[in-house]
């Protein structure tokens, strides 16, 4: 995790020098527990706690100018990607109530520096209609959006409910 604005600039430097490799980017920015909106259990997305922002805001924005425009690929989660898109300036939809909630997302964070972005939706089931359920029985799949300037593709896969998912963001990046 990058800690603190002065870290993102020195990663930022360290890519300069080294010619711009590959840099794929999994922002750890917030710790929470996600509250299912079908279910009164809490399930651990990455840090289980109280929806705290991880780092301020001037390490967000350096993230955001100093990092994105040298990622080849960006890995956020929802509640993330909202983080940065806001840190710009840009509002968001209060909640993401369908897949095409996270497209916007994606498509709002690529024009911003990576090459492609992988919104992560893990934690958000949705129905068969692609849209947040309204009862638990109803979740069936589980998407990421993958953003390039031309193109959106889906990576669905069937919802399957666990609580041993900590960390698979980060395994995934």
């Amino acid at each position: 995790m990058l800690a603190s604005a002065e870290t993102a600039d020195a990663v930022a430097q360290a890519l300069e020098k080294h010619g711009r490799p590959t840099c794929v980017l999994d922002p750890v920015f917030i710790r929470y527990c996600y509250q299912s909106p079908v279910s009164s259990s809490q399930s651990q997305v990455m840090v289980a706690t109280t929806g705290a922002q991880l780092l301020p805001n001037t390490a967000v924005s350096n993230v955001r100018t100093q990092l994105l425009p040298l990622t080849t690929i960006l890995t956020p989660n929802i509640s993330e990607a909202r983080l940065l898109i806001e840190n710009a300036g840009i509002k968001t939809e209060p909640e993401i109530k369908s897949v095409k909630d996270m497209v916007a997302l994606a498509s709002l964070l690529q024009p911003m520096g990576p090459k492609y972005v992988l919104v992560k939706g893990g934690h958000m089931p949705f129905d068969e209609h692609l849209k947040v359920p309204q009862q638990a029985a109803d979740r069936k799949y589980v998407v990421d959006v993958l953003h390039t300037d031309d193109k959106t593709i889906l990576l669905m896969t069937d919802f399957s409910h666990s609580k041993n998912t900590h960390g698979t963001g980060c395994s995934l990046a």
